[in-house]
């Protein structure tokens, strides 16, 4: 669940499963046992090719193949998590799960970093209660170094104390940050309260005292115990032979012994009683929550409370009815299952500044309702159809196709992720009606209320002085092993991808069709390119938002809630607006297109919706104006742009309120225009199918008057400035070093500027990562990155970092930068990053939302679609010499802005 409003974007269900380090977080389901006697029956599952076996050593590996792209993931699943750590010590795991990066036998940590650079994937771990994970996604072609990696990992880790003492000040900078969100607290104390006196009472973070006093010897023991290969589930997907995936994974794991894992203790449940919390936020508007104990992920019926939780965040539910009546400003229910226990939470926002009580009480009033005279049956079997149907759209990514696979048998206990189709379709409106009655006893509600509290306004500084003049630092060449140096040395350009037919349409619609036979599914991503601080009118700012937020609304054919029925009936996700979408089950692809032109060419835009949504958004800036994250992002703005540039308007409260329904119509009119549409079709049709059902519902939409120029002006070079933003509720210091960049996305130097950032930020291998991380234990993750469009760049560093360690990693940030000006990246940086990037071009054909993305960014920036392309031949070619002169051209250390978010600094 996503609360956004403005900048603001907070994800509760994130922060409670708490999957750290980053990366994928995982909804578990019921146990095999409970579900193996429903048959299945649906037309949405797949026939995957998938191969399975168990090693004698005890690991069970599955291989699925999906030809999406030539790309790979593998995803190994340890069955262990927090809740098997020692007392008193709550992020073992997390803590191992770190040092799983810092070297084994066979491969020191410095090799482990430039494989996974040149890789050019994704690489990551997260730690649960019950599960640490450790995923790969990289090109098919590397499938044999990806699990060489995870075979020397769980053959012999190496664990020293060296390496402990500084991953522990990267894991205290993860915990400060974790502690600086509002939301991390309030699930934390939701938590204990759930689950006193179980494992479940803590999650997988871990706390600064227990890492303080974890030693090595510690982390060996748990690595001892716990990692094996019977005790672990490899999942490998994608454009792969599975016969042969599997002999590899038979050369490398089949030696690892197997090992005698402790049996978990069971848990008991204290009884629960209800009480009321309050916590302080920088969040821009207010919150209630009612939080329930729920069953958890391996209950018999984890399904029934899947489904009563999607009826009661049914956007045809009288929850999410809070919104359009005018009574909240979102309104959701959240079910977050975790082993073998879980919880729910009823949220809704209201303006900062207003009484809680009214929100209060019609949240409780509404669920007491559903706990005393239960649900809608025809919600329940609209839940049923979109659960089941999503199961159909995890083979339109390789990583979500793998990650399905992982969460069925390494989370759920299931053989196969299919089966839950048998689990939903077997659920019953009495099922989830008891269930209802059963857990939603407001005498074991847990209560909170979340309040914003101002922070104060931003001190500008003086200039803290750019770059300061260091000295290049040597590099030490990285000799691989010769299993990964044979199989890396040779960088290629990938092989072009094929097109898609680019057809454009007589009405200026330019419509993009890729065919994609892996699912029965069918997806559509539009984008309406809109310039709002160009388009919208003096004191009109605002409109551009308040005419997104009208497309819920309805259509003038069918009202909110019938337009919703009509959704729910085809299984469909169905968004309307300047970005619009549509996925749906092939069979259903004409009905589903017909309701998104509905939606998106003839928009309801009732007087009394335009009322309500007119006020919640002036309310909702009035909140937003104020909190840290918008002066934050506000200071970055400001830093980057010249005085009364055209991309500082914003919308004022009051004048909002002085909008009306006019001015929404003309602003549609004049903004929602074909000619500036482009539409991505992708999936199990032919480009002539897409063509005539597009034209079909699409075709009579026309634009008048000439097409507008939505390019910003180009714009001065920014200079050095100091900002702090006070943030009362954090612990950690969110730090931004910007500037603007005098080049365009058009300009072939950007591609010398990209890969140079690759040597800088190119993950663990990157300057930044070693020096800021690896050395030092400054920050916890440091990133930099250049922007682009038609006719502006910027360039920013980011890390978040304690008060006392932000001046130290500032330096060493400016140190690494300053050295890209004064030599010659070496040969291994160069070789790396180029492999890094070359090799991370087919990863943007894993998954249909990212192809369909691609071409939406090159579209809107002008570019051909074959981009990609033209972007690898660019950076085989770069040279050293080439990246030192952009960056000397291009980049001004000593212009760096500095905004500062959190405590004060030293």
């Amino acid at each position: 669940m996503k609360f956004t409003f403005g900048t603001a974007t907070f994800s509760l269900a994130l922060l409670a499963s708490t999957p750290l380090m980053g990366g994928i977080s995982f909804t578990q389901n019921a146990s095999a046992q409970n579900i193996a006697t429903h048959p299945v029956k649906s037309s949405v599952l797949i026939k995957q090719d998938v191969v399975r076996k168990t090693l004698r050593n005890g690991l069970r590996v599955i291989v699925v193949k999906d030809p999406l792209a030539p790309v790979v993931t593998a995803q190994i699943s340890y069955l262990v998590g927090s809740n098997q750590a020692p007392a008193g010590f709550p992020g073992t795991a997390h803590a191992l799960e770190h040092m799983m990066f810092r070297g084994s036998t066979g491969l020191d940590k410095d090799q482990l970093a430039v494989l996974g650079a040149q890789l050019g994937g994704s690489y990551n771990a997260f730690t649960t209660e019950n599960v640490t994970q450790y995923y790969y996604t990289a090109p098919a072609e590397d499938l044999n170094i990806m699990l060489k990696i995870e075979a020397l990992r769980m053959g012999g880790l190496s664990l020293n104390a060296a390496d402990w003492e500084k991953e522990r000040g990267a894991i205290e900078q993860e915990v400060s940050r974790d502690l600086s969100n509002p939301i991390y607290k309030y699930v934390s104390e939701l938590q204990k309260i759930m689950f006193d006196g179980t494992p479940y009472e803590h999650d997988a973070l871990g706390t600064r005292p227990s890492f303080n006093k974890t030693t090595v010897a510690m982390l060996r023991k748990f690595y001892e115990t716990y990692y094996a290969p019977n005790n672990a589930i490899l999942v490998i997907s994608g454009d792969v032979d599975p016969s042969q995936a599997l002999a590899q994974v038979e050369k490398d794991f089949g030696s690892i012994p197997r090992k005698d894992i402790p049996k978990t203790k069971p848990i008991t449940l204290k009884p629960i009683k209800a009480q009321t919390l309050t916590y302080p936020t920088d969040f821009p508007t207010s919150l209630v929550t009612i939080a329930w104990r729920m069953p958890g992920e391996k209950s018999q019926n984890f399904a029934v409370a899947d489904i009563l939780s999607d009826v009661i965040s049914s956007q045809r539910g009288a929850l999410y009815g809070l919104v359009p009546q005018g009574k909240a400003l979102m309104a959701d229910f959240e079910y977050v299952p975790k082993g073998e226990v879980g919880f729910g939470v009823a949220i809704a926002a209201f303006p900062k500044g207003q009484d809680y009580k009214p929100v209060l009480n019609e949240v409780k009033q509404i669920l007491q309702n559903i706990h005393e005279h239960g649900v809608a049956p025809e919600l329940v079997e609209a839940a049923k159809r979109k659960e089941i149907a999503s199961l159909a759209f995890s083979a339109n990514s390789i990583t979500g196709l793998a990650s399905s696979w992982s969460t069925a048998l390494a989370f759920q206990g299931l053989n196969d992720p299919n089966e839950m189709v048998a689990a939903y379709q077997a659920v019953t409106p009495e099922q989830v009606n008891t269930l209802a009655k059963q857990i939603l006893n407001p005498d074991e509600a847990i209560t909170a209320i979340l309040t914003p509290e101002n922070s104060g306004k931003p001190i500008s500084n003086k200039g803290y002085g750019g770059a300061e003049s260091f000295a290049s630092v040597p590099n030490k060449p990285v000799k691989l092993p010769e299993w990964a140096e044979s199989a890396l040395k040779k960088l290629n350009i990938p092989k072009e991808s094929a097109a898609p037919s680019d057809i454009m349409l007589s009405n200026g619609i330019r419509l993009i069709v890729q065919p994609i036979h892996v699912s029965n599914t069918i997806s559509i991503f539009g984008q309406i390119r809109q310039n709002p601080s160009l388009q919208e009118g003096k004191g009109k700012e605002g409109i551009a938002g308040i005419t997104d937020d009208m497309f819920k609304y309805g259509t003038k054919t069918l009202d909110r809630l019938a337009f919703r029925k009509a959704v729910d009936d085809i299984a469909a996700d169905v968004s309307a607006g300047s970005d619009f979408s549509l996925s749906v089950l092939t069979p259903d692809f004409d009905r589903g297109v017909q309701l998104l032109a509905d939606n998106e060419l003839n928009p309801a835009f009732d007087q009394k919706f335009f009322d309500i949504v007119k006020q919640q958004t002036s309310q909702s800036l009035v909140g937003l104006y104020q909190s840290p994250g918008y002066h934050f992002s506000r200071a970055i703005t400001k830093a980057i742009n010249p005085p009364n540039d055209l991309s500082l308007r914003q919308a004022n409260p009051q004048e909002v309120m002085k909008l009306t329904l006019q001015d929404l119509n003309e602003f549609y009119k004049k903004s929602f225009r074909p000619d500036l549409t482009t539409i991505v079709v992708a999936g199990n049709i032919t480009p002539e199918q897409a063509k005539a059902t597009v034209e079909k519902y699409f075709g009579q939409w026309k634009a008048e008057g000439p097409k507008p120029d939505l390019n910003m002006p180009t714009r001065p070079n920014s200079k050095s400035s100091d900002v702090h933003v006070p943030d009362k509720s954090a612990v950690q210091n969110s730090v931004a070093l910007v500037e603007s960049i005098g080049l365009d996305v058009h300009h072939p130097d950007h591609y010398l500027l990209n890969l140079g950032n690759e040597v800088l930020s190119g993950g663990f291998a990157g300057r930044f990562y070693k020096d800021l991380r690896v050395k030092t234990g400054y920050v916890y993750n440091v990133n930099s990155d250049f922007s682009w469009s038609q006719t502006r760049g910027a360039y920013s560093i980011s890390f978040g970092a304690d008060p006392n360690k932000v001046a130290l990693a500032r330096k060493a940030a400016l140190k690494d930068l300053t050295a890209m000006q004064t030599a010659p990246v070496t040969d291994d940086e160069l070789q790396l990053a180029k492999a890094s990037l070359l090799r991370s071009i087919p990863l943007q054909e894993a998954s249909i939302d990212g192809i369909a993305s691609r071409y939406l960014t090159y579209t809107s920036l002008g570019l051909p679609l074959n981009t990609s392309h033209v972007a690898a031949e660019a950076y085989y070619k770069a040279t050293a010499t080439e990246i030192q002169k952009a960056f000397q051209t291009y980049v001004r250390p000593k212009d760096l802005a500095q905004i500062i978010k959190g405590p004060a600094t030293p």
